[in-house]
């Protein structure tokens, strides 16, 4: 979700196509002391990865001034970062991973075995907020035989460990006041973060690894992209994480700016509340889903960019299949579907909706769609803090608009507590096993059988994958161009 939820996927990973823009061959004589300007609308909750920080947080800080074992690439793979090297054994239940040495957290603190295990409890400990939780209940034991040693024992295989292991930022076990504090081990440190207005990041000397090719990384944050926008035509940023309307692109044409269009894994979803009537009726989501026209969404929201899916599976996924023609759009099926359900006269909803872009556009066009077929939509906007209380940690609403930004992440749908509350067996059943799997065509012929299922009772309405369009200033490059999992390494990262 932008500001949203940055909610995790759990397995494997997807090879993306990184753009030429996204790696730089030199760095400029006159960089290294560059500040870097980064606009985007997705501003933390907090500073914690486990307390609900939502998107911006991990936008920020992943990569930049918290690193994990494994590190997710811009392209989708999976490199050790602060693991050394890891064994597994022949069962699939044991994970001896030997940490790099010669780490440092920005305290000052040498990088330890006891580091990690305790970066790992913070994610599945009972007030852990984190999306990632669920993924590491398959943990039954951490060791740490020595400083530079930790072990994973499983009750079960896991196909995706290590991959998950990639979304724990790693924190010095005595660090305290996370929310507003940090002490990553990544090539920045926080200098200063002016709440709705500057998050700073300054390059960190003592970095064990390659130092960052600027000095300072300054993410200005706004309220609505047309500010932001403007802000890049003054000159008061240097670049756009996400490009939120293509209305904005033809100001950005010419030799001044560069347009990158990215591979993205971020849905906008109406998501349901499952467990309360009548959204428990799964007719009654498929008559909604057949009653909006989501092309013409598409269209109004994005023009020609962004692509129609029918699952919560992005192209990139490799048990993706096109299943738009399962719920399509029919307004005489939408009203049948309702009368079988025994709401032939409609019903009326509210639907909670995140004040930021595009939100309050698609409620909208919901609302008047929807309106076709007898069912009346009430819009109650609220702000990203009020939608993770309310709606993510509450479940404390009937629908909701929100966008989920990570890859592998179907499998969502086969936790039960999730916010939207989906409960279908034979989904849990096959999440369970494709985790299981000791191969990737089990597991992706499992996760296929998922996302037929969850089209098929149109578990939520998956409006449209958005487009990944990063805009710069064309004395930049070295930045990361794909929507891949809400993360922006600014590293790399130099400005001429």
């Amino acid at each position: 979700m932008k500001k949203p939820f940055a909610l995790g996927a759990t397995i494997l990973v997807a090879a993306l196509a990184l753009a030429g823009c996204s790696s730089s061959s030199g760095t400029p004589t006159d960089s290294a002391d560059a500040t870097i300007r980064i606009g985007s609308l997705y501003e933390p909750v907090n500073l914690s990865n486990v307390a609900g920080g939502g998107q911006g947080v991990t936008e920020a800080l992943t990569g930049n001034v918290y690193e994990g074992l494994y590190k997710l690439t811009d392209d989708g793979e999976v490199e050790p970062l602060l693991a050394e090297s890891a064994e597994v054994s022949d069962d699939g239940l044991t994970y001896t991973i030997t940490l790099k040495d010669g780490v440092s957290f920005h305290s000052g603190k040498a990088l330890t075995s006891a580091d990690v295990k305790a970066s790992v409890e913070a994610v599945t400990a009972e007030d852990s907020q984190s999306a990632r939780k669920s993924a590491f209940e398959v943990i039954s034991s951490i060791e740490t035989p020595d400083e530079a040693t930790v072990v994973f024992t499983l009750s079960q295989r896991s196909i995706s460990f290590l991959y998950n292991l990639s979304y724990v930022w790693i924190v010095n076990a005595d660090a305290t006041d996370l929310e507003t504090t940090e002490d990553g081990t990544g090539p920045y440190t926080l200098d200063e973060w002016k709440k709705g207005s500057t998050l700073t990041l300054d390059r960190w000397d003592d970095y064990w690894g390659d130092a960052a090719k600027n000095a300072e990384v300054v993410y200005t944050y706004f309220t609505d992209a047309t500010a932001e926008n403007n802000a890049l035509l003054t000159g008061e940023i240097d670049l756009i994480t996400s490009v939120q309307s293509p209305d904005a692109l033809d100001q950005f044409t010419g030799d001044d700016y560069v347009i990158a269009e990215g591979t993205s894994t971020t849905k906008e979803l109406l998501a349901f509340n499952d467990r309360v009537a009548p959204f428990d009726n799964a007719l009654v989501r498929k008559a909604i889903y057949s009653a909006v026209d989501t092309k013409k969404l598409l269209n109004s929201i994005w023009g020609d960019y962004g692509t129609l899916i029918g699952s919560m599976v992005p192209p990139t996924d490799p048990w993706y299949e096109d299943l738009t023609a399962v719920n399509p759009y029919d307004v005489d099926l939408a009203k049948q579907e309702l009368a079988e359900a025994g709401y032939p006269d409609g019903f009326e909803f509210t639907l909670d909706t995140p004040s930021y872009d595009p939100h309050p556009a698609v409620a909208e066009f919901l609302q008047s769609q929807l309106a076709e077929v007898g069912i009346t939509v009430k819009i109650n906007t609220i702000s990203a803090d009020e939608w993770y209380t309310k709606v993510f940690k509450e479940q404390d609403f009937q629908a909701t608009l929100q966008e989920h930004v990570n890859d592998r992440d179907v499998v969502w749908y086969g936790n039960p507590d999730f916010y939207w509350g989906y409960d279908n067996a034979d989904v849990q059943q096959w999440v369970s096993e494709a985790e299981q799997a000791t191969s990737t065509d089990e597991q992706t012929a499992l996760l296929k059988k998922v996302n037929e299922q969850i089209a098929a009772d149109a578990a939520s309405v998956w409006l449209y994958l958005y487009p990944q369009i990063v805009v710069a200033s064309s004395d930049l490059s070295g930045y990361p161009v794909n929507g891949l999992n809400s993360q922006f390494f600014a590293y790399d990262i130099v400005k001429s």
